[in-house]
């Protein structure tokens, strides 16, 4: 059977959509386009609503960076967080010598926020993760804005939106294959979205957004049969999302850990 007379699925038309096709398939599917009428419709339709898309969102990919993600501004926020938090280690030092119930009480109290805030940070982060995994793993046309084909230009793009330096995880060695990515809303800030698929069309996201805290544990969340592993590191939090059993999805987990940070030796444990 020739290349010609074979079926194409969605990401074959979906590619040939954005021209993103090697020049041989290319011709494959646009023969293939042009003997079913239907399918030349939509199509159609698909490359005007791409141009209509493109036209609208061309001027927001002009604009200047925004301040809040300019280094300058970050470095601000970090000078401004550690300033909060020698006051804090201040106080708890007039706290001691006020009295040793109370002073034990004050040593107490900054460890248990900052933990408290890393848990809501922990926990938001995996819930936002779900809610995005949910609606866009079971998108054909268009499950990511920016394909694999342009991981470079990804990568920019989602840490000038991030406001941190990403990397994209090989996930290979367990099976899965980078099909893109995509911004998320974050609060007032932006998330990434990486999509990952599997030989038998499984698929899975890893998502990342600026957090507060340095270096968190794993976190396991189950909901409704869609699972993630969630942890802070670095300024930055991370869920890794899928419908896979806990033990694939936490070396899953433990790979990307390692990726995004080589200086760590060891995965943290898991909660």
């Amino acid at each position: 059977m020739t290349e010609a007379r074979q079926p194409f699925g969605e990401d074959d038309l979906t590619a040939f959509v954005d021209e993103r096709l090697p020049e041989d398939r290319r011709a494959a599917v646009e023969r293939f386009v042009d003997e079913n009428p239907t399918i030349r419709v939509r199509v159609s339709a698909d490359r005007a609503a791409r141009e209509s898309l493109r036209q609208r969102l061309n001027p927001i990919a002009e604009l200047p960076i925004p301040n809040r993600l300019r280094v300058e501004s970050i470095l601000r926020r970090r000078r401004e967080t550690l300033r909060w938090r020698l006051r804090a280690a201040a106080a708890c030092v007039a706290f001691l010598f006020g009295g040793s119930a109370a002073g034990w009480k004050a040593h107490e109290f900054v460890p248990s926020l900052m933990a408290s805030t890393q848990q809501a940070a922990l926990s938001t982060t995996a819930t936002d993760a779900i809610s995005a995994h949910r609606i866009f793993v079971v998108e054909t046309l268009h499950p990511v804005e920016v394909g694999a084909a342009q991981e470079p230009h990804l990568i920019q793009w989602l840490s000038r939106r991030v406001g941190h330096p990403l990397a994209v995880p090989d996930l290979a060695g367990q099976g899965y294959v980078l099909m893109g990515g995509r911004v998320l809303p974050a609060g007032n800030e932006a998330a990434a979205q990486f999509m990952y698929e599997s030989s038998n069309g499984h698929r899975l996201t890893v998502y990342v957004r600026a957090s507060v805290g340095d270096d968190t544990q794993f976190r396991f969340v189950e909901s409704r049969g869609v699972s993630a592993f969630s942890w802070i590191d670095q300024g930055l939090g991370f869920a890794i999302v899928g419908a896979i059993d806990r033990p694939q999805l936490l070396d899953i987990a433990d790979t990307v850990y390692r990726q995004v940070d080589p200086q760590h030796r060891a995965a943290p444990s898991e909660l």
